[in-house]
């Protein structure tokens, strides 16, 4: 899963890194309400947790904020609140569930789990563009039916470009997208990316990822 957590707590942020991390899943961390709109709008995710007592911005008012831009990955309230005015209240802003601190992690990660699950009916489960077909639930490339093999990272840079096709992602996003908050090297992104474009071409497509100079990538096939 690729989780989001937007928890202004470094301590509590961290750990929940760490044992989500453990699991298997991509963990990206949010101390603002700022930073979580951003990244919650502009990197993919399968589901956000929020805490509702953030620094800049009510969690309430940042979970209506992303459903009102289009949001659908399903967002846990995690809060010190207990109050079921304040349970009622999130739920009616946007959110699909609500955990009360302090909590156990396996029932954190069963609601996780859960969530993805339920919403996994309302997710698109594919992009395709003419006869390339990504598959987002098998994390699988394949043109006219037929699996193409492309690496983990690979399929990470794709996703993402598809996701934002016509529109013009920056190398450091890419960077983002497979290395986290970890330091990755610039020139690996040109490395797979031009492996992208090889493989993509040898099946015929034509210019299937531009490169924009000074600015980064985009993909460049129409896409539904």
């Amino acid at each position: 899963m690729r989780i989001l957590v937007v928890e202004d707590d470094p301590i509590l942020s961290h750990h929940l890194k760490v044992q989500l991390s453990e699991l298997g899943n991509q963990v990206q961390v949010a101390l603002t309400a700022k930073e979580g709109f951003y990244q919650a709008t502009n990197y993919p995710i399968d589901v956000a947790i929020v805490d509702l007592g953030l620094p800049d911005q009510d969690g309430m008012s940042l979970i209506q904020s992303l459903r009102d831009e289009g949001l659908k990955a399903p967002i846990l309230i995690l809060t010190a609140r207990v109050n079921w005015q304040d349970k009622v209240e999130g739920l009616n802003a946007g959110a699909d569930d609500y955990l009360v601190k302090p909590f156990q992690k396996e029932e954190l990660v069963a609601r996780l789990d859960a969530l993805v699950r339920r919403s996994a009916g309302f997710v698109k489960p594919q992009i395709t563009s003419g006869k390339l077909e990504l598959d987002l639930a098998a994390k699988q490339l394949s043109m006219n039916g037929v699996p193409m093999e492309i690496t983990a990272f690979e399929y990470l840079i794709l996703e993402y470009l598809m996701r934002h096709c016509h529109e013009v992602v920056a190398k450091q996003r890419l960077l983002d997208v497979i290395y986290g908050d970890k330091e990755g090297d610039p020139n690996t992104i040109e490395v797979m990316v031009s492996r992208l474009r090889k493989k993509l071409t040898k099946e015929g497509l034509e210019n299937p990822i531009a490169t924009i100079r000074g600015q980064g990538y985009k993909f460049n096939l129409p896409c539904s």
